[in-house]
């Protein structure tokens, strides 16, 4: 009863084609609709689940929503297959296919991202920070002037902005990040966010988003925190994709690298320049993208935009209350001595946040020189975990 059919600007298909000729209603985008010949009657506006709900208990016969593209990709499918409906789908060729088609890019290994509205585009432009090809459906209040704004000035990246794909006014334009926050654009589809500087290391076998690292809480050169410890960091933040992570006091990066193997977007802030060096080494050696911010916190945080998840390894208590203020869902301290545990408690709590504290202790086997083994313990750590607390 129900074809969903869809359009890329070119001609329908002979089953397309038959199912427009056979709907009794025809349901779709007027800018759609008034490219296509068919007899039926047509809804532009209005809910389309209600539509077809009344057009169905009518029994009026066979229903066709046109949608752009694939519209079992990010489209019109899942919402109806959501509300009980199992629909035909005649697809088409994808707006994201053809936008990477027009750019003469390969797009198996590109991440694709459509936010709904301006309350995703954080977690899109996090995603544009930590992958280095995205492909982003455009939507209301996510376009690319928003998406250059955010990214600049920390994350340089080249734009491809198509706009009306498939359309009569069809357009594909590289645009520099400056550029694309003052252009006018006129009914962008997709943009492409590329870094033009990476360089895959093998032939991949996962189309977008890779696989996880194989190995976590790794050693590294010059670290301070044990690896036991940062695991647990590690498992408070929770980092992943979508998300940005303030590793603040980073050290020689060991978290903040971490993070960016999980698919974290993160910034970095350190104010000594020997643990910059080393922290930069790390990064490379590691292949991630760390945005590094050199300064003394907490104003070094007042320009970087708000975190999902902090990381506090250096620094005072001024230091976590400004982190605290930006209102994190996760926030993490590691802390040396027992007394400032009670102090970061408190002032969290002020803050609007619940903590607990652990001490983490690990002891290594060493293996003694008649073959027998003992355990050697490192210092112990405290490390503090908080998250808001929720309005009742």
């Amino acid at each position: 009863m129900i074809t969903v059919v869809g359009w890329d600007g070119s001609e329908l298909s002979a089953k397309a084609a038959a199912r427009l000729g056979e709907a009794r209603l025809v349901v779709g985008p007027d800018a759609i609709l008034g490219r296509l010949r068919h007899g039926a009657a047509t809804v532009t506006n209005g809910p389309l689940l209600e539509t077809l709900d009344g057009h169905l208990e009518r029994g009026e016969g066979p229903a066709v929503v046109v949608a752009e593209g694939d519209p079992g990709f990010f489209g019109v499918v899942r919402t109806l297959r959501a509300h009980g409906l199992e629909p035909d789908v005649v697809p088409a060729t994808s707006l994201v296919t053809r936008a990477f088609a027009c750019a003469g890019l390969n797009w198996e290994d590109a991440l694709i991202v459509a936010p709904s509205g301006p309350a995703q585009l954080n977690r899109a432009v996090n995603a544009c920070r930590a992958h280095p090809k995205v492909g982003l459906l455009v939507a209301p209040g996510v376009g690319p002037a928003e998406i250059a704004r955010e990214l600049a000035p920390t994350t340089p990246r080249a734009l491809i902005v198509c706009e009306d794909l498939g359309g009569p006014d069809e357009r594909v334009t590289h645009s520099r990040m400056g550029e694309a926050t003052t252009r006018p654009w006129k009914d962008p589809d997709v943009v492409l966010v590329v870094d033009p500087l990476h360089r895959p290391k093998e032939p991949g076998w996962l189309a977008g988003a890779q696989p996880g690292p194989a190995e976590w809480a790794l050693p590294f050169a010059g670290g301070g925190m044990a690896p036991e410890v940062r695991a647990f960091v590690l498992a408070k933040l929770g980092p992943r994709l979508g998300d940005l992570v303030w590793d603040v006091g980073a050290g020689v990066g060991e978290i903040a690298v971490e993070c960016a193997r999980l698919g974290a977007a993160v910034v970095a802030v350190e104010r000594d320049a020997e643990r910059c060096a080393r922290l930069r080494g790390n990064v490379l050696a590691h292949g991630v993208k760390v945005a590094l911010t050199r300064g003394q916190a907490p104003p070094a945080l007042e320009p970087l935009p708000d975190p999902d998840a902090v990381h506090v390894g250096g620094g005072g208590l001024d230091v976590i209350m400004a982190c605290a203020a930006r209102r994190p869902r996760a926030l993490v301290c590691a802390m040396h001595t027992v007394e400032q545990v009670a102090g970061v408690l408190d002032g969290l709590r002020e803050q609007g946040y619940r903590g607990e504290g652990t001490q983490i202790l690990a002891s290594k086997l060493t293996l003694n020189p008649d073959g027998s083994h003992r355990l050697t313990a490192s210092d112990p750590v405290f490390v503090v975990h908080a998250t808001p607390v929720r309005a009742a």
